[in-house]
């Protein structure tokens, strides 16, 4: 029940009544959706009997009250227990009912979870969580500093499953790599964060590896793309990064048969900065033509005519482009759906724009794992939110060898048109 609400718009106890109501009505809707949750999974084996026609799955009460950490404040719970008395015939045990909204390890929400990471690298020490969420959440349950050094070993123990899993499954067609700098108490000071996100053949996004390396270094790549074959990874079809030599010279030693594909957005960046600055809005929307032009011949065009333009006055401006050229309309080869996800590494950058906002601030030596636990569950997070590429179905025939002209499919391997 509500409290009275006092002139200056506080409760009785002294917390703010619109707080009580979101809890409170927080409570209730939870309440309502582990009955209905039960209810349901009751009626669904209804006709489940004994020998004596009795149910064997029916309710037994309440399990004590608990409370629930939420983005809405503390939550009492009581949820709704059931007994199931059917037997699993391969195991002989009892079945359980279980949870899918409240599970009974339970005590904070998903998002809560995903919070304390981000202020851990912010800089917020464990012994600061309780008294800086506990009026803010309404409850210091599952706050404790021994709760965020829990949490932090098992995001140790996160990373090291992704760094261990087996790739022979999993077929990455394209891949984006990127070295991230980050203030997240990284040993050497030159030190970063090597990042490889692919694309699985249903179109979707997902991490691929994540481990420090020292700057963008050919051998701290190496490192990292054996790892991976050594896992069973495939070569990609693509892999798209920036214009760190490290990088491609690893490639070319591990996965000699991927083609590449330089990010134009690091690519634009660098020629800018060889430019004067009342030269470069006119060199921006030169090169915005090439890149965004209809096909690989007009692109072409596009950078014969920013060669003319600039090429007597900047010549080392102009070579960045003309140099990696290849390099840089590797993309028109592919789906036009895809070419907005091949020009640039944005599936990485984006991500990473956020975390480097929450690491501005963050000092100390620190633990090298601990600190790539944390960036990794913040990737993790991330990754939830990731799209699919356009027109997935069109993943599997580019590892499948169909040739595409002007971004349309011309010709089906074999093996796919069967």
């Amino acid at each position: 029940m509500l409290s009275v609400v006092n002139d200056d718009g506080s409760a009785a106890n002294g917390s703010s009544l619109i707080d009580e109501i979101v809890r409170e009505g927080a409570r209730r809707m939870l309440a309502a959706a582990l009955e209905a949750e039960v209810n349901a999974y009751i009626a669904e084996l209804a006709d489940q009997r004994d020998e004596r026609g009795h149910r064997l799955v029916v309710r037994n009460g309440y399990h004590q009250p608990r409370k629930v950490t939420t983005v809405a404040g503390a939550v009492e719970v009581k949820a709704p227990r059931v007994n199931d008395k059917r037997v699993d015939e391969e195991t002989g045990e009892r079945k359980r009912f279980s949870s899918a909204i409240l599970p009974p390890w339970c005590h904070k929400s998903p998002k809560i979870s995903e919070v304390l990471p981000l202020l851990y690298l912010h800089g917020l020490s464990s012994g600061d969580f309780v008294p800086a969420l506990e009026q803010f959440l309404g409850s210091s349950a599952g706050l404790s500093p021994a709760t965020v050094t829990r949490l932090t070993q098992q995001w140790q123990a996160d990373h090291a499953a992704i760094m261990d899993r087996d790739l022979a499954e999993v077929d990455y067609v394209y891949v984006w790599a990127d070295g991230i700098h980050l203030n997240v108490r990284l040993e050497e000071a030159r030190a970063c964060v090597l990042v490889l996100v692919g694309v699985r053949a249903d179109g979707s996004k997902e991490l691929v590896a994540l481990k420090d390396g020292y700057r963008e270094s050919g051998e701290s790549w190496a490192d990292l793309l054996r790892d991976c074959a050594r896992r069973g990874m495939r070569a990609p079809v693509l892999a798209v990064g920036d214009g760190a030599l490290g990088f491609w010279k690893a490639l070319a030693e591990v996965f000699p048969a991927a083609r590449h594909q330089r990010c134009w957005v690091h690519k634009i960046a660098n020629v800018l900065n060889a430019l004067p600055k009342s030269a470069q809005p006119g060199a921006r929307k030169a090169l915005q033509d090439i890149y965004n032009a209809e096909d690989r011949d007009p692109a072409a065009r596009a950078i014969t005519t920013f060669t003319q333009l600039y090429g007597a006055k900047f010549p080392k401006a102009v070579k960045k482009i003309t140099d990696d050229e290849a390099e840089l309309l590797a993309f028109y080869d592919f789906p036009a759906e895809h070419w907005i996800h091949l020009r640039t590494t944005n599936p990485i950058e984006s991500t990473f724009a956020t975390v480097r906002l929450r690491t501005k601030v963050t000092r100390g030596a620190g633990s090298r794992t601990a600190a790539l636990a944390m960036v990794f569950k913040l990737v993790e997070s991330a990754q939830q939110r990731w799209r699919a590429v356009n027109a997935p179905h069109l993943v599997a025939l580019v590892r499948a060898g169909a040739r595409f002209e002007r971004g349309q499919l011309v010709e089906r391997p074999a093996t796919v048109a069967a």
